[in-house]
């Protein structure tokens, strides 16, 4: 799916930033902003915990100078189910909370007449939702003790089904951005950029879809032709090529500008091959070794809503890290994110919303849950939208699943996603799956992914406080790793801090604790040539459902949640600038 662009040919229309909305049917309508998750633009308690579906609406007019052009009505993201409804009228429905969706509206709204746009966004999550929800509540009694009520019982007594298996708050709604464009009734409906490098020269194929008469043409920064062409697919030379560069070289962009009938529309893309070897990752060519916290869509007011301010920012201060890679923690993010990551040589790992699935050794959810034709889906849809980005090189299946308890399911279920993965990336880029802390002799399917990713926290949730131990029992398991031959990314690790705790001796929770943790680590990752990359957990604050274990939301961060750096984010910025292979 293209991204919406204006320009000559394509025209973008505002539509309202504050729309009504109201949580059930006896609500009043009530003023909240748009994009923005919902749930923390009220005091009202049953913001935060609401379970169902909640409802929007607001009026647009289609301008009058769309006469005559197709009109679509585009919404970035709807957390987690959307069914939209235009003058009272079914319009469209989707599934999951991270990808967008559009619908044609030309023939139902009128230039110059003002239509009512309802949504109504479900934000329940259960075995059938990626991410993934537990049905039937969660404990929060537990105790053989007379007196404490039993597991059993004290599901009965909380009463609720819409509990994440997942670490981060379930924000809900209107997320990102919704936007009306037009472009001629003949238009450019996708385009596919694959590169390959010859020496000194590029070679550029642009494949194009339309509905109608298709011209290509290359350009390059400049906006200088360098190759051109009619039809819908274009293979091209570039002598002398530019290459797209991660940080800190020079991340260079050409433009693929397709044409159809009166459209226009421009597609950049990098001249950049990824390729795994042996226990390498090639970027261009040249090893590459991928250094950058994880990071949570989420901010103060907005929950996980689209914020270009804030993405700017932490981009930024990426930057001021010494980092090239970002992953997306735990879903695809919005656009913007990938649009600036290309422009700044930050290399994306894109990682699809399944997290959660796994429900302990009595539940087999590889056969209980029904989610592998839509999370193939969902796959599809991410690929489908990030394709031509040069900063994405490796496609992430999903986080933290059960690969332990059943094996041979677990294995089958993600290799089908590995092969759907390879086969519909016209880049063919690697593709990994992202484990938890596990018995790894028992993992048969992580191995089999083209860069082995482990989330790992010796020393915080096992072998807590005692990191000379950790580090033993890292060593322990890296010797493993290294015998599987291939490249291995440590794509979590980390410890909560409260920022300003402090304490002479480096103790838990304290901002010593966590820079002294990440130099423990790190010195087993140093010394191993098979290991391509860390990954701390995490880049800011973020929050999560409450807990006894989350005052205030996950304090992993290398940051506050208002983007304060704690001692540890300057520990790396000194390892990630100066002191890196």
């Amino acid at each position: 799916m293209l991204q919406v662009q204006s320009n000559a040919a394509r025209t973008v229309y505002a539509m309202p930033e504050v729309w009504d909305f109201r949580l059930t049917d006896a609500d009043a309508w009530r003023p909240v902003a748009v994009p923005a998750s919902y749930n923390d633009q009220s005091a009202d308690p049953r913001f935060r915990s609401f379970v169902g579906v909640a409802h929007y609406k607001t009026h647009f007019t289609v301008p009058a100078a769309a006469a005559g052009r197709r009109v679509v009505l585009r919404f970035g993201a709807v957390t987690h189910d959307a069914h939209v409804r235009l003058n009272g009228k079914p319009l469209c429905s989707h599934r999951g909370g991270f990808l967008p969706f559009e619908a044609d509206i030309t023939h139902l709204a009128a230039p110059g007449e003002t239509a009512l746009l309802e949504v109504d966004a479900d934000n329940r999550i259960g075995h059938d939702t990626l991410p993934v929800g537990n049905e039937g509540g969660v404990a929060f009694f537990g105790s053989d003790n007379p007196g404490i009520p039993s597991v059993e019982a004290g599901k009965r007594m909380q009463g609720r089904t819409n509990q994440p298996n997942f670490d981060f708050f379930n924000y809900a709604g209107i997320t990102r951005p919704v936007i009306l464009y037009t472009t001629p009734r003949e238009y450019v409906q996708d385009i596919a950029v694959v590169t390959e490098i010859d020496g000194t020269d590029g070679i550029v194929d642009v494949c194009a879809a339309g509905h109608g008469k298709i011209a290509i043409e290359i350009l390059d920064a400049t906006g200088a032709r360098v190759a051109s062409g009619e039809g819908a697919h274009l293979r091209a030379v570039i002598p002398d090529v530019k290459l797209w560069q991660p940080r800190p070289g020079t991340p260079y962009l050409y433009t693929a500008r397709v044409r159809c009938g009166d459209d226009v529309y421009d597609q950049t893309f990098g001249v950049r091959t990824v390729e795994v070897d042996g226990a390498r990752v090639l970027i261009n060519g040249k090893p590459f070794y991928f250094k950058g916290p994880n990071r949570h869509e989420d901010a103060p007011f907005i929950g996980r809503g689209h914020s270009a301010c804030v993405t700017v920012r932490d981009l930024d201060l990426l930057c001021w890290l010494g980092a090239n890679t970002v992953r997306t923690s735990h879903y695809p993010d919005s656009e913007l994110l990938y649009d600036l990551c290309d422009r700044l040589g930050i290399v994306v790992i894109d990682e699809t919303p399944a997290v959660g699935i796994g429900a302990g050794a009595s539940c087999n959810p590889y056969r209980a849950f029904p989610l592998a034709d839509y999370h193939a889906q969902v796959l599809a849809d991410m690929i489908a939208r990030d394709k031509n980005h040069p900063c994405v090189v490796l496609w992430s299946l999903g986080n933290e699943p059960d690969t332990e308890h059943f094996p041979d399911d677990a294995l089958a279920y993600w290799s089908a996603l590995y092969r759907r993965a390879h086969d519909l990336d016209p880049q063919n880029r690697p593709v990994t799956m992202v484990c938890c802390q596990n018995d790894y002799t028992k993992d048969i399917t992580t191995r089999t992914m083209d860069v082995v990713c482990i989330n790992r926290y010796y020393g915080w949730y096992n072998l807590s406080n005692d990191l000379e131990t950790a580090k033993r029992a890292f060593d322990i398991e890296l010797d493993f790793w290294e015998k599987i031959g291939k490249p291995l990314i440590l794509s979590e690790y980390g410890a909560d801090t409260l920022p300003g705790h402090h304490a002479a001796a480096p103790e838990m929770f304290t901002e010593e604790f966590q820079a002294a943790f990440y130099e423990a680590i790190n010195s087993c990752l140093d010394a191993r040539d098979f290991v391509v990359g860390e990954l701390p957990w995490c880049f800011a604050d973020f929050d999560a459902q409450p807990g006894p274990m989350r005052p205030g939301g996950n304090r992993k961060g290398l940051f506050t949640r208002d983007r304060r750096p704690k001692l540890a984010a300057h520990t790396l910025r000194r390892r990630w600038t100066f002191n890196m292979r």
